[in-house]
C-alpha cells in the first residue's frame, strides 16, 4: 500500500494532502513529494494528513525528515489531522512540528480563510489523486 498526494501553493502557505498509508513502501514517495515542495513555493508547509490511514515507524520518520528538509531552505513544516492510531514523536534534534487538530485550524492559525478564492494558486498531484475540487479532504 500506498499514498497519493496533492500539493497547492495559495499566496505563501503550501498545503500537502496526504491519502494512503504512510508506510516502509510510501516513504519514498512521500520523500519525492517533499522534492517537489521543496523547489515550489516558500513560506510553510502545512502536511495535511486527513486522507491518511495510518503511518509506521518509517513514515513518522520521514515526516520528521521532511521537517528537517525543509527547515534547511528556510521554511516550516506542520501537521493538520494526524491518524487517530498514534502522534509524531520527533526524535529531539529537529524542528519543532506544530499539529493542528485539522486542515481548517491549520488554516486560520496561517489566517487563512478555506474555500475562499485565492489569487496565485498553483497545485500538483499524483495521477491517481482523485479529480475534483477537493477530492480525499
Amino acid at each position: 500500500m500506498t499514498i497519493e498526494w496533492r500539493y497547492t501553493v495559495e499566496q505563501d502557505l503550501g498545503i500537502l494532502h496526504v491519502t494512503g498509508y504512510l508506510g516502509p513502501d510510501a516513504v519514498h514517495r512521500f520523500a519525492g513529494a517533499v522534492g517537489w515542495v521543496v523547489g515550489r513555493g516558500s513560506g510553510p508547509v502545512v502536511v495535511d494528513l486527513t486522507g491518511l490511514r495510518g503511518w509506521s515507524a518509517e513514515g513518522q520518520l520521514a515526516i520528521t525528515e521532511a521537517a528537517r528538509r525543509l527547515a534547511a531552505v528556510g521554511r516550516g513544516l506542520e501537521l493538520a489531522a494526524i491518524p487517530a492510531d498514534g502522534s509524531l514523536v520527533p526524535d529531539g534534534d529537529g524542528p519543532p512540528i506544530p499539529v493542528h487538530a485539522d486542515r481548517a485550524g491549520a488554516l486560520a492559525a496561517h489566517s487563512t480563510r478555506h474555500g475562499e478564492p485565492v489569487k496565485g494558486r498553483h497545485e500538483w498531484r499524483t495521477t491517481g489523486w482523485p479529480t475534483g475540487d477537493d477530492a480525499g479532504a
